[in-house]
């Protein structure tokens, strides 16, 4: 014989059925960004842009990438040799030269190895050291997202955003040091073993999860904004760690030039979300706690490679 429920039991049902049929109004990420104003968008000036044009693909689709540049005080001299280079139209010519999957795709001289056949550097370059990796010093943070970013369980390390760029750093208020992250899209300045740190002739930008081991072992020097398809569908390299074995499997690079170098028309004109807005500590806060009607379970935190700042063309 089956029981009639108690009337204890009646109200807890109602109570459960009412809340499975109130919608979910949270808004995910996207939303949160679609609704920021025009004063939480920070222009990207032309100078801190490099447009990179390849040739184009198999059916004659232009294929060009833009790269934002890293701002101070990060990788400040590695920033200024690559301006340098664009400047003298080294990188004209060169190609990509490996694709590694789930890993990166590296572009520079393909003799560059060879003393003889590669293509000489432009003077003026500058040398920078290991200690380079890292700032010493404390930053000016538009975000550091508290419990929200946890990348270890020391007190000490923290993580955040300064004029656009995530950051890493650890120490006490009297020793502070910050360093750059290697998440995707990322573009770091290619070197052989220490003591070398690579110029900036040779470039590379993380096409998989993020490889966080580089962090402070390999100087980053922008992050790609535009254009990153062109880089991740290429054909994977079937040589050691993905370089290609062939020249007629690499992907030439027409040209790569500073925004501010370019005709007017061609320039492109692109923003961040203010990483020290409202809505950007709104936009962090759903990409790391999803309460939008697909998720069940908000995850209480996230990496730091899991708040990518969004970025738009300017209207």
């Amino acid at each position: 014989m089956r029981r009639k429920p108690s009337s204890l039991c009646l109200p807890l049902l109602a109570v459960l059925l009412t809340a499975a049929a109130e919608p979910k109004t949270a808004l995910p990420p996207n939303e949160i960004v679609a609704m920021a104003q025009p004063g939480d968008w920070v222009d990207i000036a032309p100078d801190d842009l490099l447009v990179m044009t390849l040739t184009p693909a198999s059916k004659g689709k232009p294929r060009r990438i833009v790269i934002q540049l890293m701002p101070a005080p990060f990788s400040a001299g590695w920033v200024d040799n690559i301006r340098l280079l664009a400047r003298a139209h080294w990188y004209d010519g060169i190609a990509v030269v490996r694709v590694q999957d789930n890993y990166v795709v590296q572009w520079g001289d393909p003799h560059g190895e060879d003393a003889k056949k590669a293509k000489p550097l432009p003077p003026g370059l500058k040398m920078m050291t290991e200690r380079d990796y890292v700032y010493p010093r404390s930053l000016p943070v538009d975000a550091r997202l508290g419990t929200l970013l946890r990348p270890r369980n020391d007190v000490s390390h923290f993580a955040g955003f300064t004029e656009g760029f995530s950051f890493e750093g650890d120490g006490t208020p009297d020793s502070v040091r910050n360093w750059p992250v290697h998440c995707y899209g990322m573009v770091g300045v290619g070197r052989n073993l220490s003591p070398d740190t690579g110029t900036g002739a040779e470039l590379y930008t993380v096409i998989g999860h993020a490889p966080r081991q580089l962090d402070r072992n390999i100087a980053l020097a922008g992050r790609i904004i535009e254009g990153m398809e062109h880089l991740a569908s290429l054909p994977r390299g079937t040589g050691e760690i993905g370089f290609y074995k062939t020249p007629q499997e690499r992907t030439p690079i027409r040209s790569i030039r500073l925004a501010s170098d370019l005709p007017a028309a061609e320039q492109p004109h692109v923003q961040y979300l203010d990483t020290g807005s409202d809505f950007f500590m709104r936009y962090a806060d759903a990409r790391a706690n999803r309460r939008d009607p697909f998720f069940i379970t908000p995850a209480g935190g996230a990496d730091i490679c899991n708040i990518p700042v969004p970025i738009r063309r300017k209207p």
